[in-house]
């Protein structure tokens, strides 16, 4: 069964931080990590932060300068790390990778279960 898992989450004090990891894992013969997008309560979902095939990121206005998004291929992993937290980048966070698993030839979307990410004193 192929799956994206993200893990780090949890509660921190504003201005903390935190640092989200998404792990694929499965018969995954290629990993392309996308972005990282999060969801509060009553909206809707929004991207963080992407990551193209070349390398480049681009950022949400209110987490410029804040988060940073990296990836390993080669390990099938994605990370956001966020610093300087705000009460308003409460969210469940989720990860977006393209992967081409063995035998199939073409890469699919997938998208992990989510984490929450709380900031509150």
């Amino acid at each position: 069964q192929v799956q994206l898992v993200e893990s780090g989450g949890g509660l921190v004090q504003p201005g903390g931080s935190l640092r989200l990891s998404c792990v694929a894992s499965g018969r995954i013969f290629s990993f392309n990590g996308k972005g990282w997008y999060r969801q509060a309560p009553g909206k809707e979902r929004e991207l963080v932060a992407a990551v193209t095939s070349g390398g480049s990121t681009n950022y949400a206005d209110s987490v410029k300068g804040r988060f940073t998004i990296s990836r390993d291929n080669t390990k099938n992993t994605m990370y956001l790390q966020m610093n300087s937290l705000k009460p308003e980048d409460t969210a469940v966070y989720y990860c977006n990778a393209n992967l081409m698993l063995y035998g199939s030839g073409s890469y699919s979307d997938y998208w992990g279960q989510g984490t929450q990410v709380t900031v509150s004193s």
